[in-house]
């Protein structure tokens, strides 16, 4: 694919996804202007710093803003006039009470740029919108930029992993060019010259096919992962065990073994969200019965964190009134600092509210925890938490849960009983150390 020279970008929405694309854009070359309203949000950045948890992002941050390459602004004109092609990376929350997608800061991001764009320009979108989004933004940078026709859109799904968001934006799978142009996809390719160069695969699709990428994907995974929960309510039902289950399936290439762990599911700000508006959106435009499959899927995920608390209250002789509780976890998934639809908050909150004294450790989502959920109470490390706990619960598998010493934890408690909530410990190794030891579709 022959792509021009490298052009200027722009990333409109410095969020999880908008500040990791800008530093990496920088880092590869790119001259790279982040822009965001928030303007405490960009003094952050500006001086250095990453108001939220992903490995690597820190020293990137570092290296590009030293190399002068990248910049932040609250300025749309700015915006403009400075790139040639620009990154709409805004949040798409889901509308409160519905289970539709909310497309308000997508829209403002486009009409606030594009009353700007006096010149030839893309801009590409790669939030994760419903089917149809791209095309109507299509006609509404048309409509308000002064150049008109000579500004293109074009979409560019993301993929990231929270973890691993810089290794899978440098060093992607596969890149999907939404394009209506061969210069949109030309454009398109010269803003992802070094990772193209590396062999990457491209797929060059129309606008409608990239927007479901993304959704579709998602879905797929949350169906995955609520397949195996589903098998594991058969297992607790039956005494077969989930774990040996998932193990014979995963030997089947047909299906793999990743993404088939069974456990408390799926959470954060991806998939919840992705699957309620794909759904929702899908019903708009007639065809809701073709994934009406998607609501089951959710309803499996949701019901796990009810089991979890029920193998709790189990473990307690029926009842949590009372009842000291050590919580390892807060965050939706290792890795990560995001508590976006976290089954470790929500299992951990609803204990509370059932009336266990109830305390928290997370080694990175404690002051999102804190901020969402002041009526919890927390510590400074998983044997502060378990210190006098009744029971303990692994709510998120940080690798530093799976190597704790089950002798070493057996010291502070007051009673030795664990619920896995992950299947991240090893059975036989706790309950050699006199644990009692629950997991969700385990014997």
């Amino acid at each position: 694919m022959e792509v021009s020279e490298l052009p200027r970008l722009t990333v409109i929405g410095t969020g999880y996804l908008g500040a990791t694309h800008a530093v990496c854009m920088a880092s590869l070359g790119y001259e790279v202007l982040g822009l965001d309203v928030d303007a405490r949000k960009v003094e952050r950045l500006a001086s250095g710093e990453v108001p939220f948890f992903e490995p690597g992002l820190p020293e990137l941050l570092a290296k590009a803003l030293d190399s002068g390459r990248l910049r932040f602004t609250t300025s749309y004109q700015e915006a403009a006039e400075f790139g040639d092609v620009h990154f709409i990376c805004v949040g798409t929350p889901q509308q409160p009470g519905s289970d539709a997608c909310d497309l308000r800061y997508v829209d403002a991001s486009v009409s606030d740029l594009a009353v700007h764009l006096t010149r030839k320009a893309l801009v590409v979108g790669k939030s994760t919108v419903p089917v149809g989004t791209a095309a109507r933004l299509a006609d509404l940078v048309r409509e308000l930029a002064p150049a008109g026709e000579e500004v293109e859109l074009a979409w560019n799904p993301e993929f990231l992993r929270e973890g691993f968001a810089v290794d899978d934006t440098l060093r992607p799978d596969r890149l999907v060019f939404g394009t209506t142009s061969e210069w949109a996809r030309e454009r398109l390719a010269s803003a992802f010259k070094p990772i193209l160069d590396h062999g990457t695969p491209v797929v060059d699709t129309d606008l409608a096919t990239a927007e479901l990428v993304k959704v579709a994907a998602n879905s797929f995974l949350a169906t995955k992962i609520s397949y195996i929960n589903a098998m594991a309510e058969i297992c607790e039902v039956t005494g077969a065990d989930v774990r040996d289950l998932a193990q014979a399936l995963a030997y089947d290439d047909r299906i793999g073994g990743r993404f088939l762990q069974p456990g408390l599911g799926f959470g954060g700000g991806c998939l919840p969200k992705d699957i309620r508006a794909f759904a929702h959106r899908a019903e708009e435009i007639g065809v809701g019965q073709a994934v009406s499959f998607l609501r089951e899927v959710d309803a499996i995920n949701r019901r796990r964190r009810s089991r979890t608390i029920d193998l709790v209250r189990g473990l307690l002789g029926g009842r949590l009134d009372g009842a000291r509780i050590a919580c390892l976890g807060a965050a939706f998934k290792p890795n990560s600092d995001d508590i976006r639809d976290a089954p470790a908050l929500d299992v951990a909150r609803t204990m509370h509210g059932l009336g266990a004294h109830v305390r928290v450790y997370d080694p990175a989502a404690l002051d999102n925890a804190r901020l969402a959920y002041p009526e919890l109470r927390y510590g400074e490390s998983a044997l502060d938490v378990a210190r006098d706990a009744d029971v303990v619960v692994l709510l998120t598998e940080w690798s530093e849960f799976r190597e704790i010493d089950p002798a070493a934890m057996a010291e502070v408690v007051r009673h030795r009983r664990i619920v896995d909530g992950r299947h991240a410990l090893d059975a036989v190794l706790w309950r050699s150390a006199g644990w009692e030891y629950r997991a969700l579709g385990r014997p």
